[in-house]
């Protein structure tokens, strides 16, 4: 099967739209084969704004249908407690909501983009998207990540050299409670770092006691990972990071074994 084949037999779809790669060519793949698709973004304290600007950004290029959802992970107790499983309850959260909106809407079929990439074993998410019934038509259809970059870059889709991106959750260690001032000091340290140039990196949090910020500044720990190229860069704006991620973190560490 291809993706023609895919849109075909079902022709209108409801997408779970993240404005990364992969979900931006199957939003694009599915109204270029004639399909009748919505676009569902689901805002959430695990994802950055950028995420979101640029999902509005590439909806806007394609002159998508996209509807903005809102969820509070955090209230859920499970989710926040960051559990070693903690992906799949907060999939099963996110996928249910947009599920139930998409029903709504009169959209029976629910597609993510799973690619043909994706190890299934290192994504506990992939069991909610199957006791939820969700399609992955990439995967499916065979394509793995190297070939929707490139198809992506083809289309001249401004997504298509976009670095992978894992929710803001990932930062913090399994067994640590995930807290919004947590995600937020993430979510700034590594806005700021952008500005410097860096792509693919994360910043990743030690917890340090308590995750509020006092007097002498946060307790947690930061640890910057990023490529092995970019560690001259970060290394001759040593002092301008420490003082800006200095804001965030107790301490902050460079991580000799990059990404």
């Amino acid at each position: 099967m291809d993706l023609k084949d895919f849109f075909l037999e079902n022709p209108k779809t409801a997408l779970a739209f993240s404005g990364g790669v992969d979900s931006a060519y199957l939003l694009y793949a599915a109204l270029t084969n004639g399909g009748q698709v919505r676009a569902y973004y689901v805002k959430s304290a695990f994802q950055p704004q950028f995420e979101l600007e640029d999902a509005r950004r590439l909806a806007a290029e394609l002159g998508a249908d996209m509807r903005e959802l809102k969820v509070d992970v955090l209230a859920n107790s499970v989710i926040a407690g960051n559990p070693g499983d903690r992906c799949y309850h907060c999939k099963k959260m996110i996928f249910d909501t947009i599920a139930k909106a998409a029903a709504k809407d009169g959209f029976s079929v629910l597609m993510d983009g799973t690619n043909a990439s994706d190890d299934a074993g290192d994504r506990p998410g992939m069991r909610a998207l199957k006791e939820l019934s969700v399609r992955s038509p990439l995967r499916e259809c065979g394509l793995t990540k190297v070939e929707i970059r490139e198809r992506s870059r083809e289309a001249g889709l401004f997504t298509w050299d976009k670095p992978a991106y894992a929710c803001l959750a990932t930062r913090v260690p399994v067994g640590a409670e995930i807290t919004g001032e947590r995600l937020k000091r993430t979510e700034e340290a590594e806005k700021y770092l952008t500005t410097l140039g860096l792509r693919d990196f994360r910043v990743r949090l030690i917890p340090g006691g308590n995750s509020r910020a006092g007097e002498d500044g946060a307790r947690d720990y930061g640890r910057l990972q990023v490529r092995e190229q970019d560690i001259p860069l970060v290394l001759s704006r040593r002092q301008e990071i420490l003082t800006e991620l200095g804001k965030y973190y107790k301490y902050v560490m460079l991580d000799l074994e990059v990404r």
